[in-house]
């Protein structure tokens, strides 16, 4: 047995643990010959960027779902909950919440207004490459630290599984997937990264559900006893089925409480490897469905990861949780592997892998599709609308090209961040999409007298606030979780900048387009016009 999991816990077996090996070596194979085997064609862009919308509204909904739950949502959100109780369980049902608003505000705007990246659907109706240099900025700043999450916490997470403890082997294992997640996004294109997306959350769901159902079943599927027992074992007693365990209880900590909940549900639903899924679906009423069938999806894991999150704490203890991993990232794999109790079964270790490798595959997945999201972006709004144009087999190049730029520097940063907390570059990103992606998406869509400054404003003014501002969070000092622990600058006070940013990123953009006079915003007015059947309705005119 490794000693993996702190006071009064066992770790993971050998069978468990060369299982977990053999179906991690085999999982990653089989994904990157099936990503070989439906790659796109050296010259159809259509089918790199967008797949020719050939999901059907089921498959492309558990892709929506697939990247949307994310590694940093099964790991860090079931650490909250495990660790804080109903501030997690808060946490959790603002992601679902954040897809819904995707789902009934952008959705199909989106899907009509874009054709395969975000620099599309907002030059739509104010062209000219600055907005798409903008654009492509904002979408590999705002996906740049969320891929440093996924990636440098792999070594870890597969250290802590097959009992690794030699740093020089977390790296390798940093490394050599984000060489595979490179690979997957450069072959597999659109096609490629749903496929492994389906099979990651059908993967995940499946045995996410059935770990739940044991837990129930531990305490009789009265989920009072579990929530009881959850709170006993927390050492905080009833103060854990309340608010106020991870912000604190003061008016000061309800507004960060806010701030951070709406941060997560406006940039969550805006972050651009979530919006590029929307350009799979042929017609928006394809779009609709597959949102209905990803919103419940999310909704129903919702449900898992708070099960099995409680679990953790009701049969482990919060001080085991904490010691396997004080932010609480391995909080769901203790869970997994607590309810089979002391006595473990070979159809129990069988069960335990399946979680194990669907953990493995959420983590791969994620970074390929983020991946690939940076790469198109770049490809087509950086280089691509250089020329009046370009070769489709030369896009194509330069894409998969693309992906290797943007995977290469991520690998090598992973590798730097590995040994801090990750929190704040969550944190970062959440903050990008909510600041900059969200009020230019809302402004570009709906706002008819918006115009060029006005977007630049907006994307500009709100990430650069965030960036500003980010420092000074809790997060990145000033407490023992935070990513400088022995530091403290922390002058601004609250742990996501939202407060300040989201406000600030709408702002900017009304202020740019204010500044651009009556007579510019009324050509934009018209222009919008033109093209708002188009975006609001899917309509064509005549002649178009």
């Amino acid at each position: 047995m490794t000693g993996t999991g702190g006071p009064g816990f066992t770790g993971f077996s050998d069978s468990a643990q060369t299982m977990s090996l053999v179906a991690f070596s085999t999982a990653a194979t089989v994904i990157l010959l099936l990503c070989v085997m439906t790659g796109p064609d050296r010259d159809d862009l259509d089918e790199f960027y967008t797949g020719y919308g050939s999901l059907s509204p089921l498959r492309n909904g558990l892709a929506i779902a697939g990247d949307y739950i994310s590694a940093a949502t099964v790991l860090g959100t079931g650490g909250v909950i495990a660790l804080c109780g109903y501030d997690g369980v808060v946490l959790a049902l603002s992601t679902a919440l954040s897809l819904m608003l995707l789902m009934f505000l952008l959705a199909e705007p989106l899907r009509n207004a874009g054709r395969f990246t975000m620099g599309d659907a907002l030059a739509r109706r104010l062209p000219g490459r600055c907005v798409r240099i903008a654009a492509c900025a904002v979408t590999i700043a705002a996906l740049l630290p969320l891929m440093l999450v996924q990636l440098a916490g792999t070594g870890q997470l597969i250290a802590f599984i097959l009992g690794f403890t030699n740093e020089s082997l977390k790296t390798g294992c940093v490394v050599g997937l984000g060489a595979l997640m490179i690979a997957y996004a450069a072959i597999g294109g659109m096609k490629g990264t749903a496929l492994i997306q389906i099979i990651k959350i059908v993967m995940l769901m499946g045995s996410g559900a059935v770990i739940a159902a044991l837990v129930l079943h531990r305490f009789d599927w009265d989920p009072g006893a579990l929530f009881t027992a959850a709170a006993r074992q927390s050492g905080a007693g009833p103060a854990f089925l309340r608010s106020g365990l991870q912000f604190g209880t003061t008016p000061g900590s309800r507004v960060d409480m806010i701030a951070s909940e709406l941060t997560v549900v406006l940039g969550g639903a805006c972050l651009p490897h979530i919006t590029m899924r929307m350009y799979t679906a042929s017609s928006a009423r394809q779009v609709r469905r597959s949102m209905s069938w990803a919103v419940s999806l999310v909704a129903l894991f919702v449900l898992v990861i708070t099960v099995v999150g409680f679990g953790a704490t009701a049969l482990l203890g919060r001080t085991t949780v904490s010691a396997a991993d004080p932010q609480g990232n391995t909080a769901y794999l203790l869970g997994s592997r607590a309810v089979f109790g002391t006595h473990v079964t070979t159809a129990e270790t069988f069960l335990f892998t399946l979680v194990t490798t669907a953990i493995f595959l959420t983590l791969l997945a994620s970074v390929a599709g983020m991946i690939l999201a940076c790469a198109n972006s770049l490809a087509h709004d950086v280089f691509a609308a250089r020329v009046q144009e370009m070769p489709a087999r030369r896009e194509m190049t330069l894409a998969r090209v693309s992906a290797l730029a943007i995977g290469v520097p991520t690998i090598l940063l992973a590798t730097l961040v590995q040994h801090h907390s990750l929190q704040p570059l969550v944190t970062l990103s959440f903050c990008l999409g909510a600041s900059a992606l969200a009020p230019a998406l809302v402004y570009g869509l709906f706002w008819r007298r918006y115009t060029r400054s006005g977007l630049m404003g907006t994307l500009i003014g709100g990430s650069l606030t965030v960036l500003l501002l980010m420092p000074g969070t809790k997060l990145v000092s000033g407490s023992p979780v935070s990513a400088f622990p022995h530091a403290d600058f922390n002058w601004f006070p609250f742990t996501t900048t939202g407060i300040v940013s989201i406000p600030a990123g709408f702002f900017f953009g009304w202020l740019g387009t204010v500044l651009s006079g009556r007579a510019k915003a009324e050509r934009q007015r018209h222009q919008y016009e033109a093209v708002e059947g188009r975006i609001l309705a899917g309509a064509v005119r005549k002649g178009n």
